[in-house]
C-alpha cells in the first residue's frame, strides 16, 4: 500500500525567513514556489539520494490548528554524521528536540525544532545505506 515518501510538509509563519533558512541549510533554492496574492504560499525543495520533496507551507493554509509545542511524528532524514548534522542545525538557530542517541549498532537518531516550530529528524541508518547500495550496485 505505501510505496514511498513523496513529500514532507512543514509549516511556517514567515515564508521569506523559512525560504532563506532552508535554502542555507540545504544549499539549494526551492525548485518550485507557488505564490498566493504575490507572496509565496508554498515552497518545495528536492533533496537527497532519491530527490524526496520537502515542502514549506504558509501556516495560514494549515489544515488543522497547529499545536503550541513541537511534537507528533518525527521524519528522519539520513545523514552520514548525526553529531555533525545536529551541531550544524543548532548553529543555524534550531533548538534541541532530542540529543543524538544510539538506538543500536548502525542506528543513531537526533532531532531539532527548526525556527518555525517543525521537528526535523536526522538519522544514521545502515538499512538506508544497504538499500541505496542495492539500487546503485555500490
Amino acid at each position: 500500500m505505501l510505496r514511498g515518501l513523496t513529500t514532507v510538509s512543514f509549516f511556517a509563519d514567515d515564508m521569506s525567513a523559512a525560504r532563506a533558512w532552508y535554502s542555507g541549510l540545504l544549499g539549494v533554492e526551492p525548485y518550485f514556489v507557488r505564490p498566493v496574492q504575490g507572496e509565496p504560499a508554498y515552497l518545495e525543495f528536492r533533496i537527497g539520494d532519491h530527490q524526496h520533496e520537502l515542502g514549506i507551507i504558509d501556516r495560514r493554509f494549515a489544515p488543522h490548528a497547529q499545536p503550541d509545542q513541537a511534537g507528533g511524528a518525527v521524519v528522519y532524514w539520513h545523514v552520514d554524521d548525526v553529531r555533525a548534522a545536529f551541531e550544524r542545525l543548532l548553529s543555524l538557530g534550531a533548538t534541541v528536540h532530542e540529543e543524538p542517541v544510539e538506538r543500536g549498532p548502525g542506528f543513531v537518531t537526533a532531532s531539532v525544532v527548526d525556527p518555525f516550530g517543525n521537528v526535523l529528524g536526522v538519522m544514521y541508518n545502515r538499512h538506508y545505506l544497504d538499500v541505496l547500495a542495492s539500487r546503485t550496485g555500490a
